[in-house]
């Protein structure tokens, strides 16, 4: 016995020790830039003053418990890990190479990088939109890997950028590898109250970063308006959340109008943007990686069958998909259940490839059900 107190009493001080290792290398862990940093000082005082916060957390239009279930996020996460579907394609996925440098920047378009990552041309400016060139998206590298066949662009192969869009601060949204090596490209960074915060400590000048609130608009270009505009989600890259503001956004000219709705739950604010905004000539909608456990967060595809219709767009474009696994259902299910929920619409679905371009001057375009041909080699 007097033995066994023996050891007990010597394990007891070494495990503590690792304890206290453990938490310090994390805590040093965090120190990385790549976490970004919180909104201070006058950036805070701004964000005071929006009726889309209380005490400097922003909140959602409506009630948007983030789970909705009683699991913690740890049983969360663990059941995911041990996902048994298909949340994986089999084979490479299908991509077209498009030379973005070689466009002619006075044609309007937009070119699917994979995931909610877009090159936009329009009225004459050139646009990134949540670029995530990474092969992962996540603040560890062996987590959150890019499908095999769609990390076929990287910062190189981006011509100068007149305005990035950042939805929101996930890392698969807000990439920091990206947009540090982006920086020398970029003119105008127009993104939610707070999310500048970030960019100024990745060495940004804050003279170039916007920052805007919902149905607040930038002019960024004679004749490119970008709106920022409302979503259903929830903000933050370390443990604190929704310091940062999560958006959306529609971009109009006196020719075109489009609109990219970030990381969004289905709300009654794709009905208010389309009265304020359309009609919409092409949407692009979060509709991957969703659950029910967090239901409120992210769409399903009926949902944003539904969203479209409430927007009155002419054309959908699934967003969100394709390119990483987040949620645990088969990697494909979005665009089997967004195509067939999207018979008998008024809008029509195109269903690019990553890197084919999507031409917005009503010239005819064929995009194929691509999906169906990723098979196991």
């Amino acid at each position: 016995m007097a033995k066994r107190r023996s050891l007990l009493s010597g394990l007891f001080p070494t495990t503590l020790m690792l304890i206290g290792v453990g938490a310090l290398a994390g805590l040093a862990y965090l120190q990385q830039p790549l976490f970004g940093k919180l909104p201070e000082g006058e950036r805070l005082s701004r964000i005071s003053t929006s009726g889309n916060q209380a005490g400097g957390t922003f909140r959602n239009q409506v009630d948007t418990p983030l789970l909705t279930t009683d699991e913690s996020q740890l049983e969360l996460w663990l059941s995911n890990f041990n996902k048994q579907r298909n949340t994986r394609p089999p084979a490479a996925m299908p991509s077209i190479r498009t030379d973005l440098k070689a466009l002619d920047p006075a044609q309007d378009l937009v070119v699917w990088l994979g995931h909610s990552s877009y090159f936009v041309q329009l009225g004459g400016r050139r646009l990134l939109i949540d670029p995530v060139f990474s092969t992962n998206a996540a603040p560890v590298m062996w987590a959150n890997v890019a499908f095999e066949g769609t990390s076929i662009y990287s910062a190189d192969d981006v011509p100068a950028v007149d305005v990035l869009l950042i939805s929101h601060d996930h890392y698969d949204h807000l990439d920091y590898p990206t947009v540090r090596a982006l920086r020398p490209k970029v003119r105008q960074v127009i993104a939610g109250l707070g999310v500048g915060a970030h960019f100024e400590s990745w060495g940004y000048d804050k003279r170039t970063v916007y920052e805007a609130d919902w149905y607040e608009t930038v002019q960024a270009g004679p004749e490119l308006q970008v709106h920022v505009t409302p979503a259903r989600h929830f903000s933050g890259r370390a443990f604190t959340r929704d310091r940062t503001e999560w958006v959306g956004f529609a971009l109009t000219t006196p020719q075109h109008r489009i609109f990219f709705s970030g990381d969004s739950g289905y709300g009654p604010h794709f009905t208010e943007i389309g009265r304020r905004y359309g009609p919409l000539d092409w949407a692009a909608l979060d509709m991957g990686q969703y659950d029910g456990r967090w239901a409120n967060v992210h769409m399903n595809p009926e949902q944003a069958a539904q969203a479209a219709e409430d927007l009155g767009t002419r054309v959908l474009t699934p967003g969100h998909v394709g390119r990483f696994s987040i949620a645990p259902h088969d990697w494909d299910d979005p665009f089997k259940r967004i195509e067939a929920a999207s018979r008998q619409q008024r809008y029509a679905l195109w269903t690019p490839v990553i890197g084919q371009p999507v031409y917005l001057d009503g010239r005819p375009q064929e995009f194929s059900p691509w999906w169906e041909s990723v098979k196991p080699h």
